[in-house]
C-alpha cells in the first residue's frame, strides 16, 4: 500500500477503530481540563463535527449497500475471554479508578488488523489493534447516554504514537480526503514530515502473534479525580519476551492461527502497565509525541490471563463482531484527554449510530 492510501486506512482506523452510541453524535462536546495540560483548538468542536460528516460519508460509500463491517479493524485476529487482576502491590498514587489492589475483572480482549480491507494478508505490515473490555465495573460511566453500562474500555495499538498530532491535524486530512485527485496529492502536506516518517514506521509493522505483541495508548487518559488526578498512558506487552516467529510462507490469516495454536496448548499471560506523566515534555495534545520510557518509566498495575480455549467459533466470532470499544466508554477516573481522543467522542458516537442501523443491530454491552 502506498503512503497516501495508507494514510487514508490508518487516519480511519485510529478515529473510528470502534464505535458506539444510540444518538446522532450531539452528545455534549468535552470540556478540557487544563491542569492536565488540555487546551482546545480554536473553533474545535465545528471542525470535529465536520470530520464526522465527512468519515460517515466514507463509511457509507465502502459499505455500497451491503452489510456494514468496522470501517477500520475490520479483521480480527481473535476475540477471547480473559481475567484481568490487579496487582496487590500497586503503588497509592496508582491504585484509583478500576486499579484497586487485589481487585478481578472478567474481561474481553479482541485483537485486530489495522488494515482496513479485512481480505488482505496478514503478512502485509500494518499496526495491530488491542482492545480490552472490563465487565462489571460498577458507577456511572461518562458517556451521557449510557450512564449506567458495567463495562470499561482500554483500547491500544502496536506503535508508541500516532501520526496525526491533534484534531487540526485530522480535518486537514479529511479535508484533503474528500477531495478530488488534485486534493488527495495534498495528504502528505497534511501530515507533515513527522507525521509522514511515523506512518512509514507503522506502514512496516510485522508480527508473529498477537498474544506476543507489545501495544500502547497513543493518547492519553485521566487517572483518579480531583486534586490527585493526573494524565497517564498504558500499555500491554507478554509476560515472557521471545515466542513465535514469522513462518517462512505464511498463509493470509497465520496471525489467527497463531494465536489458536498457542490457546490450544497453554494460556496466555500479559502485563498491563501504567505510564505516568511526569513532566511538560509529555504532551497531551500531541498524539504523534512519544512519552520515553527512559523518562517516565511503566509501571506494572495488572496481569492478564488469557485461559486456553476455543475461541474461533461461529457465535464467538458474531458475538465479537457485534461489540464496540471506545475510550470514552469509561468510569470518570479513566476520561480520555487530548484533542484526538475529543475528536473520538463525536466521531464515535456518528458512526456507532450509522454502522448499527444500516445492519439493523442493536448495540448492547456485555
Amino acid at each position: 500500500m502506498n503512503p497516501i492510501a495508507h494514510a487514508v486506512a490508518m487516519a480511519v482506523a485510529f478515529i473510528t477503530t470502534s464505535v458506539y452510541a444510540e444518538t446522532k453524535s450531539m452528545l455534549p462536546y468535552p470540556q478540557p481540563d487544563v491542569v492536565l495540560g488540555e487546551q482546545l483548538l480554536p473553533n474545535e468542536e465545528a471542525l470535529v463535527r465536520e470530520t464526522a460528516n465527512i468519515i460517515e460519508k466514507i463509511v457509507r460509500k465502502e459499505a455500497n449497500g451491503s452489510k456494514a463491517h468496522r470501517d477500520a479493524h475490520p479483521k480480527a485476529h481473535g476475540c477471547v475471554r480473559a481475567e484481568f487482576q490487579i496487582e496487590n502491590d500497586i503503588p497509592n498514587r496508582l491504585a484509583k479508578g478500576v486499579f484497586l489492589p487485589g481487585k478481578q475483572y472478567a474481561a474481553w480482549i479482541r485483537f485486530s488488523n489495522g488494515n482496513p480491507d479485512a481480505s488482505k494478508p496478514d503478512i502485509e505490515g500494518n499496526e495491530r489493534g488491542m482492545s480490552i473490555k472490563l465487565l462489571g465495573v460498577q458507577g456511572d460511566k461518562i458517556l451521557e447516554n449510557e450512564r449506567h453500562a458495567s463495562t470499561q474500555d482500554f483500547i491500544m495499538m502496536s506503535h508508541p504514537v500516532f501520526f496525526m498530532a491533534d484534531a487540526s491535524n485530522a480535518v486537514s486530512f479529511y479535508e484533503k480526503l474528500e477531495g478530488g485527485p488534485l486534493s488527495k496529492l495534498g495528504i502528505p502536506l497534511a501530515l507533515g514530515w513527522n507525521g509522514t516518517m511515523v506512518l512509514l514506521k507503522i506502514n512496516d509493522l510485522k508480527i508473529a502473534n498477537p498474544l506476543q505483541t507489545r501495544y500502547w495508548s497513543p493518547a492519553p487518559i485521566q487517572l483518579g479525580q480531583g486534586d490527585g488526578r493526573q494524565a497517564i498512558k498504558f500499555s500491554a506487552r507478554a509476560c515472557k519476551s521471545g515466542g513465535d516467529i514469522i513462518p517462512d510462507k505464511p498463509s493470509p490469516n497465520f496471525l489467527r492461527e497463531a494465536m489458536i495454536n498457542s490457546l490450544n496448548k497453554e494460556d496466555a499471560c500479559m502485563e498491563f502497565l501504567i505510564q505516568p506523566k511526569i513532566s511538560d515534555k509529555q504532551k497531551v495534545e500531541d498524539a504523534r509525541s512519544e512519552w520515553l520510557e527512559s523518562d517516565a518509566p511503566f509501571v506494572k498495575v495488572a496481569t492478564i490471563r488469557i485461559p486456553k480455549q476455543k475461541f474461533d467459533t461461529p457465535e464467538q466470532n458474531a458475538f465479537c463482531e457485534n461489540l464496540s470499544f471506545t475510550p470514552w466508554h469509561a468510569i470518570p477516573e479513566h476520561k480520555p484527554l487530548g484533542s484526538l481522543n475529543r475528536l473520538r467522542k463525536v466521531v464515535y458516537d456518528q458512526i456507532s449510530v450509522t454502522r448499527h442501523n444500516m445492519n439493523g443491530i442493536e448495540r448492547q454491552e456485555p
